[in-house]
């Protein structure tokens, strides 16, 4: 200890005596720890803290699987199915994707987060009930009653904190509900809500529309292997009951960690922007090490008057050790600081998805695990850039080291082969995340220049959720839609509106079809395609072409024949030869009694759209008059989904921001509108997350390259500093300057071109990983590949002209003289 404490001293004077290293090597590793620490903070958040649910390990989800992969979902008649394992699970509970929103109406009308729930959602995830109770089976049941659960946060912003608010009546879509409990201020729900209503879905229902998703907990003892092996037979015994497609020859049921599910969108993301702040904290031990290298070459002759009186080897070592470590710690502390202000703005910069981050960020914080991460990575750092200098200081030739003057204790450009070695591992992993971020920006330029397929400027959005008995049925939904229309159309600077079950680039339904007249294959449906209802004026609005045939019309109502649009994309696919206008096909046959409807006429086909996002190949996609909806799918919709607004002015959409929804308030008894956004907000928000990706990767390869280039022009700055007699020897025989200069480039850049070619080989090897991330550009795009070591060469080439130009104009007569 007493050693310790005197290496400490050492170290702090040694330190403080060169003010310049030492700011220069805190400065690159603050810049790297507090990288890795802001990137780590958010993965500690989102993958590695567990649950906040009691026994959070054994909560798992359902999933559906195909060979084309495996994704949450949940119909009814398969949630019924889960809910009778009851050897494996407990607590099997269904719930909201996360709904259309609610409907607070009275005399401060607002729409609120809510979702259904089963009576065993409130079991599973532990909620603390702070008043009253949570639904009973009974009221789980079709026709259950009008109850609701409501959380602390609305009881307090809403009611005041009043304690006699239970059987009080909230007033949801202008119909009373009961509210039965107020669940305690620390439940954190997800998806989140302020209030809850029973699910109450029917035992004996055959309805096969995946709208829900399912949990549940594994019994005690029970693994997940067994679980999976369990839904096994299941899936089998489910095909026997319901033969009639409801679940493929090679689809089947299985279960996995609902912290697993929820993060799985978001996993690899976060993973590749830890590993590219990881080469940036490389590179920037690199540059300290190099740092360390010409500081130890500086004191050879120190360190050789220590072990001529006596030094051992280990104890210099353990000197510089302690040196590094604590220039490292000193970096972590200002890393950690970084850090959190990183973490900050990392996620005012995020496209505002990443789950389990709260709103704002609000659950995303310094804790015990970030704490041991960033010690950890400090005391890593320390000893990886320290240990070369160190070990190579270690050993001075006492004869040669005593007799040099103390101006001449140093190593030239061949002596300086670790060094060298440190530039071309600071530029090969440079050009690695360079091209990642090359890659990603080509990506972001074909995203921007995709055609949508429709119109989105001057385009005005909104969202209303439909709750309440009087839009259970559709002639209710179409009144409401044909008067909001005629409100909105009177409203000065308004060229055309319709309404819509969902808007383009944010997904939708699907169903599938059979073709009237045409036999089927092995399938029971002629296909699959994407299906969606719209009022008349929604291809007016997003100026969509009508190809063939005709547009909805005014009377196509319920009662009339029954009609259907499909695309572009439907069209080539499932009639690549003939016109499918004036054919009929049959919609949802077999999915459920809520989806049964007399067969459609095709009237016309208009373009396709990307309504799956920007970089997904439009879909066969089909298109009915939202006046002709079933009943059934009305109500469904109106459970899982808001309807949409959509209005094209003749100026900037946001003047309409406050007119528009007076008129659909008036027009609906009162409701409210929620997300106010313009269209091509809403196209820019469908790329955020790939915009977000770009933004990172763009930064942390920028870092990359100045720190490259820092690096090349101090190892060849130096370099010229100890060769100064040779290049006196040199002009003074006859060299020219033009020959100097030529010379300390060629040296610099062979480096470069060195760590260039080392780091497009390792590029090759590591862009597989990013390639579901990409648009429009190939992993091996031989564009960015050829681009990106060019640009590098370039700023390389200038890194090493500033030292080579100072070194051919040196004077021969000075340079002989050096010692």
């Amino acid at each position: 200890m007493a050693n310790l404490w005197h290496d400490l001293k050492h170290s702090l004077r040694s330190l403080f005596k060169n003010p310049g290293f030492t700011i220069a090597a805190v400065a690159a590793l603050a810049l790297g720890i507090g990288t890795n620490t802001a990137i780590f903070t958010v993965v500690n958040t989102v993958l590695l803290k567990p649950l906040t649910y009691p026994d959070a390990d054994r909560i798992v989800q359902f999933l559906l699987t195909s060979p084309d992969g495996k994704g949450a979902g949940a119909s009814p008649t398969k949630f019924n199915n889960w809910r009778q394992q009851t050897s494996v699970f407990q607590d099997v509970t269904a719930y909201d994707f996360g709904g259309p929103g609610f409907n607070l109406t009275g005399d401060h009308p607002e729409q609120v987060h809510g979702i259904h729930v089963s009576e065993a959602y409130f079991r599973l995830l532990g909620a603390p009930v702070m008043m009253g109770r949570t639904f009973t089976p009974q009221e789980d049941s079709p026709n259950g009653g009008k109850v609701v659960v409501i959380s602390y946060g609305l009881w307090q912003r809403k009611f005041g904190g009043n304690p006699k608010v239970l059987g009080s009546a909230l007033s949801l879509g202008n119909e009373p509900y009961t509210i039965v409990g107020v669940l305690g201020q620390s439940f954190v729900a997800d998806p989140e809500a302020d209030i809850w209503l029973p699910f109450q879905i029917d035992p004996n229902s055959t309805n096969q529309g995946h709208f829900f998703l399912g949990a549940a907990r594994l019994k005690p003892g029970v693994t997940l292997t067994r679980a999976n092996a369990q839904l096994n037979v299941a899936a089998d015994q489910f095909r026997r009951q319901y033969p009639g497609g409801f679940l493929g020859p090679e689809e089947g049921f299985a279960v996995e960690p609902l912290r697993d599910s929820i993060v799985s969108d978001v996993r690899s993301s976060l993973f590749i922007l830890l590993g590219a702040v990881s080469l940036v904290l490389l590179i920037a031990c690199a540059n300290v090490a190099s740092l360390l290298l010409v500081r130890a070459s500086g004191r050879k002759r120190e360190f050789a008057i220590r072990v001529s009186m006596g030094a051992t080897r280990g104890r210099i070592v353990r000197q510089l050790l302690t040196e590094s470590v604590l220039l490292a710690l000193t970096g972590g502390v200002l890393g950690l600081i970084l850090g959190y202000l990183g973490v900050r703005g990392l996620l005012a910069l995020s496209p505002g998805d990443i789950p389990r981050t709260g709103e704002n960020g609000a659950s995303v914080g310094i804790d015990w695990r970030v704490l041991a991460f960033t010690v950890g990575v400090s005391l890593l750092t320390g000893v990886l850039f320290g240990l070369f200098p160190a070990i190579g200081a270690s050993r001075p030739d006492l004869n040669s080291t005593l007799k040099e003057s103390s101006n001449r204790s140093g190593t030239g450009f061949r002596q300086g082969k670790v060094r060298s070695l440190l530039v071309v591992t600071e530029v090969s992993l440079a050009i690695v995340l360079l091209i990642g971020a090359a890659l990603l920006i080509r990506t972001f330029v074909a995203l921007r220049n995709v055609d949508p397929g429709f119109n989105a400027h001057n385009v005005l959005t909104m969202e209303m959720s439909l709750t309440g008995d009087r839009f259970q049925k559709t002639i209710g939904v179409a009144q409401l839609v044909k008067t909001g229309r005629e409100r909105i159309n009177a409203v000065p600077g308004v060229e055309a509106s319709a309404s819509a079950c969902c808007l383009p680039l944010e997904g939708g339904f699907g169903l599938p079809f059979d073709v009237v007249g045409r036999p089927v294959g092995k399938d029971p449906h002629t296909g699959d395609a994407g299906w969606m209802n719209t009022s008349p004026g929604y291809f007016d609005v997003f100026k969509i072409p009508i190809l063939r045939g005709r547009d909805f019309k005014d009377s196509d109502v319920a009662g009339a024949p029954g009609v259907v649009l499909i695309n572009d994309a439907m069209a080539k696919k499932f009639w690549p030869k003939e016109n499918p206008v004036g054919q009929q096909i049959v919609i949802g046959k077999g999915v459920g009694p809520q989806f049964d409807e007399p067969a459609r006429q095709i009237i016309g086909v208009v373009g396709a759209i990307r309504d799956g996002g920007l970089n997904r190949d439009p879909r066969p996609l089909m298109i009915v008059p939202q006046a002709q909806v079933p009943d059934g799918i009305t109500a469904l919709n109106a459970s899982i989904g808001p309807v949409v607004w959509l209005v094209r002015t003749h100026t900037d959409p946001h003047q309409f921001m406050t007119s528009v929804p007076e008129q659909l308030r008036q027009a609906s008894g009162g409701f409210p509108v929620a997300r106010v956004r313009s269209m091509e907000e809403v196209v820019i928000h469908s790329t955020a997350r790939q915009d977000f990706n770009m933004l990172l990767l763009s930064i942390f390869g920028g870092s990359a390259l100045i720190l490259a280039a820092i690096g090349i022009y101090g190892l060849m700055a130096y370099s010229v500093q100890q060769r100064t007699q040779e290049m006196g020897i040199r002009m003074a025989l006859g060299a020219d300057r033009g020959r100097i200069r030529n010379l300390v480039v060629w040296q610099g850049m062979r480096l470069a071109i060195v760590g260039t070619i080392v780091g497009i080989g390792a590029a090759f090897a590591l862009t597989r990983f990013i390639a579901s991330f990409l648009f429009g550009v190939k992993p091996y795009d031989p564009t960015v590949f050829v681009a990106v070591p060019v640009m590098l060469c370039v700023v390389a080439l200038f890194a090493v002209w500033l030292p080579a130009t100072r070194a051919s104009k040196l004077d021969p007569m000075e340079s002989l003289r050096v010692e």
